[in-house]
């Protein structure tokens, strides 16, 4: 597994720091984004945790997947590589 998560559903009030201290239970965490709408400058309900290891990310997955975070059931996978636009 690698060591970058995507994150799903999350609540749009949710900032990077908290996010952050969501996974901290589950290791050390090297980065926690929200991505953001450049034009409304909102919370699009996902983001990217990057943990320390592969086992630290199966760990956050086994974890965090399906639990409540902000009010809502967040899902939690293994980042799959962005797939080009046309």
């Amino acid at each position: 597994m690698t060591n970058k998560l995507f994150v799903g559903n999350l609540s749009y009030g949710l900032d990077d720091n908290s996010l952050k201290d969501a996974f901290a239970p589950a290791g050390t965490v090297i980065s926690a984004s929200i991505i953001i709408d450049k034009r409304t400058g909102r919370s699009k309900g996902f983001g990217f945790v990057e943990m320390s290891s592969g086992e630290e990310a199966q760990k956050a997955v086994d974890m965090l997947n399906g639990q409540e975070v902000d009010g809502r059931a967040i899902t939690v996978s293994e980042a799959r590589p962005m797939k080009p636009r046309f």
